[in-house]
């Protein structure tokens, strides 16, 4: 079948443009560390107090400049420090936290990438 010139062209172009819009995602995709699961797991709910806050993220981490903290219900800082990377997991952000009694506690974390995409964000999870 014989297209005109004119809708061959804008086939074209649509195709050039959804192909680049493919290959673009990925990398934005990447350029972020973003959170993949976390212990306690996000909104969870608790029988007993954890000994730490940790957090895995999709990409390493650079630990000058990547902090956790937690805070009670009243919204005080319940941990000692920042928080770190682990040395043996540069995906691994962690703080360790006291016996935390029963509440609702929100967990605020800023990292930044190792290219240098700086990421933040919080959730929270329940002691019961």
């Amino acid at each position: 079948m014989n297209r005109p010139p004119e809708t061959r062209r804008r086939s074209q172009a649509a195709a050039i443009v959804a192909l680049l819009y493919v290959i673009g995602i990925p990398g934005v995709a990447r350029a972020h560390a973003h959170p993949d699961h976390a212990d306690p797991k996000v909104g969870s709910t608790v029988s007993a107090s954890p000994h730490q806050v940790r957090i895995w993220f999709d990409s390493d981490l650079e630990p000058a400049f990547s902090s956790i903290e937690v805070h009670a219900p009243g919204g005080k800082k319940v941990n000692d420090g920042h928080g770190q990377v682990d040395s043996s997991d540069p995906k691994l952000l962690e703080v360790s936290v006291p016996r935390l009694p029963k509440g609702t506690y929100h967990v605020v974390w800023k990292v930044v990438a190792r290219d240098g995409h700086r990421t933040s964000g919080d959730y929270e999870f329940t002691v019961k």
